[in-house]
């Protein structure tokens, strides 16, 4: 095997997806950089590859110093291989700054590539492929999760993001609210025994989760802007509108019907202005 840094990537839940280059590499290789030194072993374990290698821990928080050390390691006539915990390395993953480093000192690289669960959700997702792009992970706060979606708000393309089970739902109606009419999907533990994508709107996909509470990590997909689609709407002055001949109930459920918006959205809107009056 030629000297270098090997990027491999892994099964994202069946084992079975990895490839028979990436077992011999595995093998092969002196050293193993990763994430989790837990998750590899128990990988290794399970695939039956030797464990008599040297793991090294790579971090977001240590991956500059670890760096030095792999590339003094390859010099040295030692053949490295990366990977991540499941998946492609390097994808919202930790490895591109050891990559950099690696060209920078003018040593190997060669990618071994497998399973990537961006990837997946798209092929399943029923939504366009032919232009996307991956934002990675959405950030927990709310204000913050927000301002993260609205930078995407007017770019007409399939956005793809990755997401947790316990905040699937907030992000829904965050997106809801910033995507409007927009198609979406959710892909959630793919290529394992439950693996599924569902699509609709924001709306459907929420009501869908609270009486199917959602487990695993998730792919969140959002697709490109619809021909013809609806004008920016001014949700405060419709509801005052409406609530001018319609009880508060009847004109969240009409408001929502009608702009397709999330009820829980609309009747706390509704609720502020109610109060406010």
């Amino acid at each position: 095997m030629k000297n270098g840094i090997y990027i491999i990537a892994t099964p994202i839940g069946n084992l079975g997806d990895i490839s028979a280059r990436a077992i011999e590499t595995l093998n092969a290789a002196d050293i193993i950089a990763c994430e989790d030194t837990r998750v590899t072993k128990k990988l290794f374990s399970l695939l039956g590859l030797d464990m008599h290698k040297t793991f090294i821990k790579l971090e977001d928080h240590n991956e500059e110093q670890q760096a030095e050390k792999i590339i003094e390691l390859i010099n040295s006539g030692k053949t490295v291989a990366q990977v991540s915990d499941a998946g492609s390395p390097l994808i919202s993953d930790p490895g591109y700054k050891l990559v950099r480093k690696c060209r920078e000192a003018g040593i190997k690289i060669f990618t071994i590539p497998g399973a990537c669960a961006l990837i997946c959700a798209l092929q399943l997702s029923g939504l366009p492929t032919n232009n996307f792009m991956f934002a990675g992970f959405i950030p927990n706060k709310e204000k913050a999760r927000k301002d993260f979606l609205m930078q995407y708000k007017n770019l007409n393309t399939t956005l793809v993001f990755y997401e947790t089970a316990l905040r699937i739902q907030k992000t829904l109606s965050a997106a809801g609210e910033i995507f409007q009419n927009r198609d979406m999907a959710v892909a959630r533990e793919l290529t394992k025994v439950y693996e599924e994508c569902i699509a609709g709107s924001a709306s459907e996909l929420l009501e869908h989760f609270e009486k199917n509470p959602p487990k695993g990590e998730m792919v969140f997909m959002v697709g490109p802007l619809k021909e013809n689609a609806p004008k920016e709407i001014n949700l405060e002055e419709i509801l005052k509108e409406k609530m001018v001949s319609a009880s508060l109930k009847d004109a969240v459920k009409q408001t929502a019907e009608e702009y397709n918006l999330n009820k829980n959205d609309v009747y706390k809107k509704a609720l502020e202005l109610k109060n406010g009056q």
